[in-house]
């Protein structure tokens, strides 16, 4: 009803026609929360969020920085070898919207090693059901096992992060989940937490440590990550011009910003990046070619064709026993995945005006460029699968693609309270 008022207010002061103001609505609702998961009985707990926020900005979780390129200087993280080095913080910078601006060249990011998928803003993290761009994790708790586990990110293990819990955070940790079971392994030395070397495949490439498959071991890693999830469920972009103007602020928004608005919704852009938080939260290839920076060798990258294909068998999932609750998101995923390949979860375009690279590759490194991407209906090839049909030229003049960018810019927000962005 409110949305019905605000189009009828906007209607009649506004150069932006009825029937689009009607489309551009549900994209600002009066208020935005993160949506509900049942999966972590904690993820809206105060306590969980201030234990999941210290343990964001500690570094004290990781193994051995691997790549040649950790030299100690700026953008790098230390000298190759070293330990405890990278935390969550370390590549989604609070200050920067919670993307990586450290990393030299802001596209990819330069952990242990160098990413080969750009590091997401967490900004409206709590808006998500399935995670990573490939879904690989369909649960939030679960996703910092994969980090974790990465030789490219934190180089660490299972074993060794629930040591470091028992060793350092214990009275947190139990405050909130219970007593800590016992771990009958040997204490881990940082040096070893993870791989020696680089495996030939350092995006998929893991180096299985004793205690991975432990169920002790499993658990408490599970609650580090419930803890980190209500604490990432804090963090957004907040309200935006676009908000102020869509609730009632008819001058939020210059006469080129809203003719951007209508170049939006007229070409369709509202069909992919829908709703609150400006994205289906589906998966689609749209065409982008892998080009990746010189130093990082280029790679097929499946998407969700594998992606949603292996959160379906694990143990981790919404389905599994680490699991608080099951409310079918499984359900979604289609039982074949394979024409999802080359395909990514459409990001959100909430605070699109910060980040310093754009697509799941860091491809893109303006959003003026982004809409010439689009506007051309995507790569002609160098890529994975099938092209979304969605994915057609769009015919934008020049004036039109200016009063895009002008729009999406107006999406920008103040982002999350000065005290969610350092360590508490």
């Amino acid at each position: 009803m409110r949305a019905a008022l605000v189009v009828i207010w906007l209607s009649g002061c506004s150069d932006v026609p009825p029937d689009i103001l009607a489309r551009l609505a549900p994209l600002s609702p009066p208020t935005m929360t993160p949506v509900p998961d049942v999966t972590n009985r904690f993820a809206d707990d105060p306590q969980a969020a201030l234990f999941g926020q210290r343990l964001f900005f500690d570094p004290g979780f990781s193994g051995p920085l691997l790549d040649d390129e950790n030299t100690g200087i700026p953008g790098t993280l230390g000298l190759k070898g070293e330990a405890g080095k990278v935390s969550c913080a370390s590549c989604h910078v609070p200050e920067s919207g919670f993307l990586d601006s450290r990393s030299a060249g802001g596209k990819l990011s330069l952990a242990s090693s160098w990413t080969r998928r750009r590091t997401p803003s967490l900004l409206n993290f709590g808006q998500a059901t399935f995670l990573t761009w490939d879904g690989r994790r369909d649960t939030a708790f679960s996703q910092p096992f994969g980090v974790i586990e990465s030789p490219i990110e934190f180089n660490s293990s299972r074993l060794f992060v629930a040591q470091q819990i028992v060793a350092r955070h214990a009275d947190s940790y139990q405050s909130l989940f219970g007593t800590l079971p016992p771990l009958n392994f040997a204490a881990v030395d940082p040096t070893q937490a993870g791989c020696s070397t680089l495996p030939t495949d350092p995006l998929t490439g893991r180096c299985p440590q004793p205690g991975h498959d432990d169920d002790a071991v499993i658990g408490i890693v599970a609650n580090v990550g419930k803890a980190l999830e209500a604490y990432q469920r804090l963090l957004t972009c907040g309200e935006s011009r676009f908000d102020a103007w869509m609730h009632g602020d008819a001058q939020a928004l210059d006469a080129k910003e809203r003719a951007g608005a209508a170049v939006f919704i007229r070409s369709g852009c509202d069909k992919c990046h829908s709703g609150p938080n400006l994205s289906d939260q589906k998966f689609h290839n749209v065409g982008a070619a892998n080009l990746f920076p010189a130093f990082i060798a280029p790679f097929d990258d499946p998407g969700a064709a594998v992606g949603l294909a292996e959160v379906r068998t694990d143990r981790l999932n919404s389905r599994g026993p680490f699991s608080d609750g099951d409310d079918q998101r499984l359900d979604t995923i289609p039982a074949d995945t394979e024409a999802l390949r080359g395909a990514f979860r459409t990001p959100s375009l909430r605070c699109v005006g910060l980040r310093t690279s754009y697509m799941h590759g860091a491809e893109i490194r303006t959003l003026a460029d982004v809409i010439l991407f689009f506007n051309k209906g995507g790569d002609s090839y160098g890529f994975q699968g099938v092209k979304d049909p969605l994915m057609t030229p769009l015919g934008l003049s020049d004036d039109e693609r200016a009063q895009l960018l002008a729009f999406l810019r107006t999406l920008d927000g103040p982002g999350p309270d000065i005290s969610l962005r350092s360590s508490r």
